[in-house]
């Protein structure tokens, strides 16, 4: 059968939120790119898959597991839009062109390991490889997604960043997420959290290890860098040797979730106030760590 392409139109309340504290007393930021569960209707009616099946790739619930981050001086971005209708955490234009109908413009990259993967800005399938659409796409879908959805997401997270340097004279991001507990390390179990910095190029080593501490200190097994050692938004974000430094914490799911039915465990409580300590104590890394030896000024622009 010929291959249809479908142009919905999409209304949302609200594509993300900002949790912010009453004074900003640290220099230490947090996001939640890809916790999002608003699932509109135009976007599930060109899916065969169920809503639980969509929710595969979810993070679910992470904006929950840190939306304590005001009560200590910091702001927390999360993404309301799920990561299956669009991906914050990959470049702007990173699209398969198998998924649509028509030719792609030629500023879009169509080649990388997530697009090979179906994981691209507009992801093809979900975490456990299902097809997330049942028909070919047109690229006016996607241009709509990334313009109303992913540009105003990363327009806020760089006010937020340029906010937080311009005061502090430095930034730490900490870019949340969660993991499969088959996370794909082989014979290796799968710990219950992984530190990403791009392989040690998004974050001094100094703040890595201050967070290890931190996480093993709440008898959390921790791992770094492997299989996940950032997306975009480590990747593109943290300039160490300017101050901004980035973070990416994963966290496995099997803590506090059912990760086939997408439910809540009880023990979500308890890492809750976990991760709460760990927040605490990562707010209070001293700013001479994170700084430069400049004290330049920094545009949302940059």
């Amino acid at each position: 059968m010929k291959n249809k392409s479908i142009n919905p139109s999409y209304q949302i309340d609200a594509t993300l939120r900002v949790f912010a504290p009453e004074e900003q007393t640290t220099p230490t930021i947090f996001s939640s790119p890809h916790s999002g569960r608003h699932y509109i209707k135009p976007f599930t009616d060109l899916s065969p898959l169920s809503k639980t099946s969509l929710r595969q790739s979810e993070d679910a619930f992470v904006d929950e597991i840190f939306s304590n981050a005001p009560l200590f001086g910091a702001s927390l971005l999360v993404a309301l839009f799920p990561r299956a209708f669009v991906d914050p955490n990959r470049k702007a234009w990173e699209l398969d062109p198998k998924m649509f109908s028509d030719v792609l413009p030629p500023n879009v990259i169509t080649r990388s390991p997530y697009i090979r993967a179906g994981l691209g800005t507009i992801p093809r399938v979900v975490a456990d490889g299902k097809q997330i659409y049942r028909e070919k796409l047109r690229f006016s879908d996607a241009k709509t997604r990334i313009i109303d959805f992913y540009i105003p997401y990363h327009k806020t997270l760089k006010e937020l960043i340029t906010k937080t340097f311009n005061r502090f004279n430095c930034c730490l991001l900490i870019d949340c997420h969660s993991m499969p507990s088959n996370s794909g390390r082989g014979e290796i179990a799968t710990p219950d959290i992984i530190l990403g910095d791009n392989n040690g190029q998004s974050c001094s080593s100094e703040i890595v290890e201050l967070v290890e501490k931190a996480c093993l200190n709440e008898g959390f097994t921790v791992a770094r860098n492997n299989p996940y050692s950032g997306g975009f938004t480590t990747q593109n974000y943290g300039r160490p040797e300017t101050g901004i430094h980035t973070l990416q914490i994963e966290v496995n799911r099997a803590i506090y979730m059912n990760e086939e039915t997408i439910k809540r465990l009880p023990s979500i409580n308890s890492l809750k106030s976990k991760i709460s300590n760990i927040i605490e104590t990562v707010t209070q890394i001293q700013s001479s760590i994170m700084r430069p030896n400049t004290n330049k000024k920094l545009d949302a622009a940059e």
